[in-house]
């Protein structure tokens, strides 16, 4: 009897984590949780949701900066290399939306294909994440390094996948119908490789959830950017950080190269410690050139008051 009814506890509580992995789903509060460090707006999913301004601005800071900012704070998993686009000159950029997929096995695949169906879905489950996206969003996911029979998208969803979002994709498997993807303007796909195949043996098993891409840890809500050498995930809370520094990085940079050009200073002195006689030149300068500024003045002096130059 003891057996049976520890059999019994046993099976319920698998059968309630079974039920929350067969929903997908993330639950709102653990998204909440797991992003808890994120103060601003949040969409109806519980993602965190950064300020447009934010995203654009995203769109003209380099990689290398970004990285480096989170690197020295701790995050060092950021960042996935080696992939295959559509364009060298397109990036991808916006508030991630993700997926786990897995490969399919016949029980777990009725069990969930049939829940979808009861909530509502439309399709194959590579599907469903699609219809969740918003303006600005880009749809990450982890297909395990699937090529053949990987290809979780064609040049259809990636059509409605970019009058949905106005961005792109990143898979963590492949994708099909490289030409016609190729037609549609602004989109691209960060992919390990495009293939002829269709979609077989695969199962979407989380949606909204945390995810590995490579060696790179991906949360919903996470910033993404992305250049020619790979794609950075920068966590929600550490995006204005980030930006702001990237930019000033830029701002420097430019002030650098005019006063390096000018004879005014040499790269020795450019290159260390900054003293008084640079920092008023350089405060001159952006007084004289506002347009250097994707930021405010305000942003800027209050940034600048908390560097050690």
């Amino acid at each position: 009897m003891k057996y049976k009814s520890t059999f019994l506890a046993t099976l319920f509580i698998g059968c309630i984590l079974f039920s929350n992995l067969g929903a997908q789903t993330l639950p709102r509060e653990e998204l909440i949780f797991l992003t808890s460090q994120w103060k601003g707006e949040r969409f109806a999913d519980g993602r965190p949701k950064i300020p447009d301004d934010l995203v654009e601005r995203a769109r003209n800071i380099g990689i290398e900066e970004a990285w480096q900012v989170m690197y020295n704070d701790g995050y060092k998993n950021q960042f996935e290399g080696n992939w295959k686009r559509i364009h060298d000159d397109v990036p991808v950029i916006g508030r991630a939306l993700t997926a786990l997929y897995m490969p399919s096995r016949p029980d777990v695949s009725q069990s969930i294909m049939e829940r979808g169906k009861k909530e509502g879905r439309i399709g194959n489950s590579n599907s469903w994440p699609i219809a969740m996206l918003e303006k600005g969003d880009v749809y990450v996911a982890d297909c395990f390094g699937k090529i053949a029979q990987g290809t979780l998208i064609g040049d259809s969803l990636a059509t409605a996948i970019y009058n949905k979002t106005g961005t792109g994709v990143i898979f963590d498997g492949s994708a099909r119908d490289l030409s016609g993807m190729a037609q549609i303007e602004g989109f691209n796909a960060f992919v390990r490789d495009f293939d002829p195949t269709f979609l077989e043996e695969v199962i979407l098993m989380g949606l909204n959830t945390p995810i590995r891409i490579g060696k790179a840890i991906c949360l919903p809500g996470d910033l993404v950017i992305s250049e020619r050498e790979g794609v950075l995930f920068i966590p929600a809370h550490m995006a204005e950080k980030v930006i702001i520094t990237a930019e000033f990085i830029a701002i420097r940079d430019a002030f650098g190269y005019e006063m390096l050009k000018s004879g005014r200073f040499s790269s020795g002195q450019m290159d260390n410690a900054w003293t008084d006689e640079i920092k008023e030149a350089f405060l001159k300068w952006l007084d004289d050139n506002p347009d250097q500024l994707p930021m405010s003045r305000a942003q800027l002096d209050e940034y600048m008051s908390q560097r050690t130059w």
